[in-house]
């Protein structure tokens, strides 16, 4: 099977997996985010500090699973225990604590830089997905169909991104965007992402499928269009940084978790913040 055959196969796969995960339930939905979380967290550390730190790599990944499941049953579960929440809460809190205290026991103590990793991982990847869950309940039902939404916008802005700086973006007198991070993104490109998101968002709210109103649609189509170009180039940064041409192998064709989610990590939360800014999650 050539390349080209594995991509479009496994890109398929993985839409159709999205999709349905995300839209069917809470249940599945938290699975699929929480598969997110732990793969793109395994393979930011692998990049970053290899083998090292296993101990605290282990305690970040249960403290972004505390971090997830507390905003999971505060959103997703309107009879939560409140006693629950404070529990989860209160377990991240000595985690992170207890990541820097853990190191005073180790035998090696020559690479303690390490530990900005650690809390990277926890700010880049962890925290953007544990927010997630405020945006797939209407009031006490869970209706995922916003946020598969929002993930279309971005997938849209990508197509929008590449289409436009392929045809346009790679003349010899194209503006680049970020040449010392991606030689070949334009602005044309990050036109066309921001384009082809926002006439999405706009195409979603006549679907009803983005249930606000149309200025806010296009608010909301420009800002994650925005975000994921950003989201983008933040993980070529990491990339280019550690050397490495993806981050994983987990999907076949396209590199792995981090490689297809780097987009919405900054996206999202952006998203999310608008909403919430004007209550409208």
């Amino acid at each position: 099977m050539n390349d080209l055959a594995k991509r479009t196969i496994s890109g398929a796969l993985f839409v159709a997996i999205m999709a349905f995960c995300i839209t069917f339930d809470r249940i599945t939905y938290f699975c699929l985010f929480w598969c997110i979380m732990l793969y793109g967290m395994r393979e930011f550390f692998n990049i970053s500090i290899g083998e090292s730190m296993k101990l605290q790599r282990a305690m970040a990944i249960l403290c972004g699973l505390c971090g997830f499941l507390a905003v999971y049953f505060l959103e997703c579960y309107a009879k939560a225990s409140v006693t629950l929440v404070s529990v989860l809460v209160s377990c991240c809190f000595l985690l992170l604590l207890a990541i820097p205290i853990s190191c005073i026991f180790r035998q090696n103590h020559e690479d303690h830089g390490n530990l900005s990793y650690i809390y990277a991982a926890l700010l880049y990847i962890a925290l953007p997905i544990a927010l997630s869950p405020k945006l797939v309940m209407d009031c006490e039902v869970f209706d995922g169909w916003m946020l598969l939404s929002l993930f279309i916008i971005i997938w849209m802005s990508d197509v929008g991104a590449y289409a436009i700086g392929t045809a346009l973006g790679q003349k010899p007198d194209s503006r680049k965007l970020a040449p010392s991070i991606s030689p070949k993104k334009s602005w044309w490109g990050f036109w066309g992402a921001v384009v082809i998101g926002t006439a999405t968002a706009v195409g979603l709210h006549y679907l009803t499928w983005l249930p606000f109103s149309l200025a806010h649609c296009i608010a909301v189509g420009v800002i994650i269009s925005v975000g994921a170009v950003c989201g983008d180039l933040v993980e070529s940064m990491w990339k280019r940084y550690f050397h490495v041409k993806d981050s994983g192998n987990a999907i076949p064709g396209h590199g792995g978790v981090l490689d297809r989610f780097d987009s919405s990590l900054i996206a999202i939360p952006l998203s999310c913040i608008y909403l919430s800014i004007f209550g409208l999650i």
